[in-house]
């Protein structure tokens, strides 16, 4: 007999991981519902245990695992490219503090701002309780701004411990609220809390608890990663991804910054043969920047044009690829066959280009598809059509892909950035 516990968001949903493993024969032999620990247990919910067990007469075939085996194990998010990433300095902090403070007085009842504005300013005065509340903020900001700016063997957990800790949990409960809000996966939401509670049971106060959010949510996202011309030219530049995120306009705004600012020499390919107006649209562009375009229908048209841009010394050579549903095989299958029988002498990337408006399940959909034929980094479009950023954190980590730019607008140059780290955590804390 084989016995085995699956778990599950509902007893039905372990139970069923339990069948589709063993099959019609499972007998269920306990379920058991797990409640959450710890401080943030409020606003966590409950798991289902479910005990299992098939009799195996005769030798069966190897047991199916429920999970997939690539698939990364909750909280082991691997941030080893993160290590770079230096502690937010009190300047970057001061927009943190700026950014919830007017969402976290605003949350409180009036009986506990009193309090934590009485405790801050040691004051009796009642009347005064929204200005107190203030002045503890900019207490709490000037001690978080002193610790900071020590060096980093010096910088330990050495807050006051006075802060109520009724008023540090309801602060947490706050933001894990908006990351909510803003469409951040329930899932990264507790592996963010489940950090952050080890800073809430060392008594730590509001200020610390805020920076330990702040940074765990940089290191996440980890470090930009966007395109750098190396010494093997030229650099070739494949941009893949669903129809109508943008990839031409995005392509035209990399190309303008490395000709026009960079003093780069770029050219332009398009494999975008399947719509008319891609094409007429990239060479639009390519007029006004006074470089070449040259389409290209199979593999080896692109790489008899590679030679010619190596010969010519271009820089930079940033390939549109045709935009098609991640559904449509057979064009899946051109783009691969494009970017995979470029010469190894070539130095290449691929980016994925991803709208910031298209829904969750979707960008999943279409990540599993470009993941089991690519290896690429990740460009958002559309930033100034949405109001919800979670899919951007959602996607780094689902994905592991590192971030390059984000796009928020139509206007070339001007509207792309390399993907800016600090203001997007702010914006996913309730920033505007």
């Amino acid at each position: 007999m084989t016995i085995k516990k699956f778990q599950g968001k509902t007893e039905a949903e372990a139970t069923a991981l339990a069948k589709e493993e063993f099959g019609a024969g499972t007998v269920i032999m306990n379920v058991k519902e797990i409640k959450p620990k710890g401080f943030l247990r409020s606003f966590k919910t409950s798991m289902f245990e479910v005990t299992a067990a098939i009799e195996e007469a005769e030798p069966s075939q190897p047991v199916r695992p429920a999970v997939p085996a690539n698939m990364p194990a909750a909280g082991n998010i691997n941030v080893a490219a993160d290590e770079p990433i230096s502690i937010p300095r009190a300047e970057e902090m001061k927009e943190v503090f700026a950014t919830v403070e007017n969402t976290w007085t605003n949350s409180m009842p009036q009986e506990k701002k009193e309090t934590v504005a009485e405790s801050s300013a040691g004051s009796s005065n009642n009347s005064s309780g929204s200005n107190n509340l203030e002045e503890k903020l900019e207490n709490l900001q000037s001690l978080l701004e002193k610790k900071l700016s020590q060096p980093p063997e010096e910088q330990k957990e050495e807050f006051p411990k006075e802060a109520l800790m009724d008023e540090n949990l309801k602060f947490v409960k706050m933001i894990y609220s908006i990351l909510l809000e803003n469409e951040v996966n329930e899932k990264y939401c507790n592996q963010i809390m489940d950090e952050v509670e080890k800073v809430l049971k060392k008594g730590a106060s509001l200020d610390y608890i805020l920076s330990s959010i702040y940074q765990k949510m940089i290191l996440k996202f980890g470090q930009p990663q966007p395109i750098k011309i190396t010494d093997q030219k030229p650099k070739v530049v494949f941009f893949i991804g669903p129809t109508g995120v943008g990839k031409t306009t995005t392509i035209a705004k990399i190309a303008s910054r490395f000709k026009v600012e960079k003093g780069k020499k770029v050219a332009l390919y398009t494999a975008d043969t399947y719509r008319i107006a891609a094409a007429e649209q990239l060479r639009t562009y390519a007029n006004i920047l006074d470089t070449p375009l040259n389409i290209v229908y199979s593999s080896k048209e692109l790489n008899e044009e590679l030679q010619r841009a190596q010969e010519e010394e271009f820089d930079l050579v940033l390939v549109d690829t045709a935009g098609f549903s991640h559904k449509n095989e057979e064009q899946r299958g051109e783009t691969k066959e494009l970017i995979d029988q470029v010469p190894e002498e070539f130095d290449k990337e691929v980016y994925l280009v991803l709208s910031a408006t298209t829904k969750y399940r979707d960008l999943l959909e279409i990540a599993d598809i470009y993941k089991a034929n690519f290896d690429f980094k990740m460009i958002f479009t559309k930033l100034d059509e949405t109001s919800c950023y979670g899919n951007i954190l959602n996607m780094k980590l689902y994905t592991g892909a590192d971030l390059s730019y984000t796009t928020y607008g139509q206007n070339v140059p001007e509207d792309i950035e390399i993907f800016n780290t600090q203001n997007i955590v702010k914006l996913l804390l309730g920033g505007k």
